[in-house]
């Protein structure tokens, strides 16, 4: 759930910011101006995952780029990690904001986690954008929860080498905290779950966004779409059989360049722009 490829970002006209929430801390960089979108990172990564989308994304928007758990800016946490609760730190930082509503995407572990909290407090959350997400563990290409499987505190080492490391260096409160970081994520990567039940009652606008070489087949993408409604008819010349839902697969693109590549906020822009 963490891209190998090197990533790199200045962001302009950015202020940064640390919100205490539900007893931790996360650290968050601001960026652009105008309707509100909190962007999430993937696995072992920080806003800066994200390259050049984020000022893509940034040029007719407030991007709030939010290190989660323990991840980058976002001092580490002595406490469990666990998806369901860090949508509730999503939710309690959108409140400290002073945010009534904001559109949120996330890639990876950061989506699982934009879709929680789009599960647990639909009011919000305006508009969703999941990228490289799947709504059950199981969704995951048997390789790759194999990989799961594997990761362990040991890893930490490993990962030494990976850019993930490199930018944590860069911006982390304590460089020597990277063991607790890689122990909470490969305990909450073990963890089963399935949450299709919840997917049908989401009434928001969702984006499903992955590649043709990801780290999920395109079949759950498919799935998942179908769960929210989309994909179930013609939709007409008049487009009256279109639900306000949104599937896209990008052609070339791997779970370890998504993050990064342009065609991303290409794809994604018009639906955030989207009025319905």
């Amino acid at each position: 759930m963490a891209p190998r490829n090197g990533y790199d970002v200045t962001m302009s006209r950015n202020t940064s910011g640390v919100a205490r929430v539900n007893g931790i801390e996360l650290g968050y960089q601001v960026v652009g101006e105008g309707k509100p979108l909190i962007l999430l990172h993937g696995g072992f990564g920080s806003v800066e995952m994200f390259g050049p989308n984020v000022e893509l994304l940034a040029a007719g928007r407030r991007v709030i780029g939010v290190d989660l758990q323990s991840h980058g800016r976002s001092p580490a946490a002595d406490r469990p990690m666990r998806f369901e609760r860090m949508a509730e730190d999503i939710a309690a930082l959108i409140g400290s904001l002073g945010l009534e509503r904001a559109a949120i995407m996330g890639f990876s572990l950061g989506g699982a986690v934009g879709l929680r909290t789009a599960i647990q407090h639909p009011d919000l959350v305006e508009r969703l954008v999941l990228v490289s997400t799947v709504f059950k563990r199981q969704g995951w290409y048997p390789e790759m929860t194999a990989g799961m499987d594997a990761m362990g505190p040991g890893a930490a080492e490993f990962l030494m080498q990976s850019p993930m490391y490199e930018a944590y260096k860069r911006i982390a409160p304590k460089v020597e905290d990277w063991p607790v970081l890689v122990r909470q994520v490969s305990e909450l990567l073990k963890i089963d779950y399935d949450w299709s039940a919840e997917i049908q009652g989401l009434s928001m606008p969702v984006m499903l966004v992955i590649g043709d070489a990801d780290g999920l087949p395109p079949s759950h993408a498919v799935e998942f779409f179908s769960l929210l409604g989309g994909g179930q008819r013609d939709a007409g010349w008049d487009r009256s059989g279109m639900t306000y839902h949104r599937l896209a697969i990008l052609p070339g693109v791997t779970h370890y360049d998504m993050n990064t590549a342009p065609a991303l906020s290409a794809t994604v822009l018009p639906f955030l722009d989207a009025s319905a």
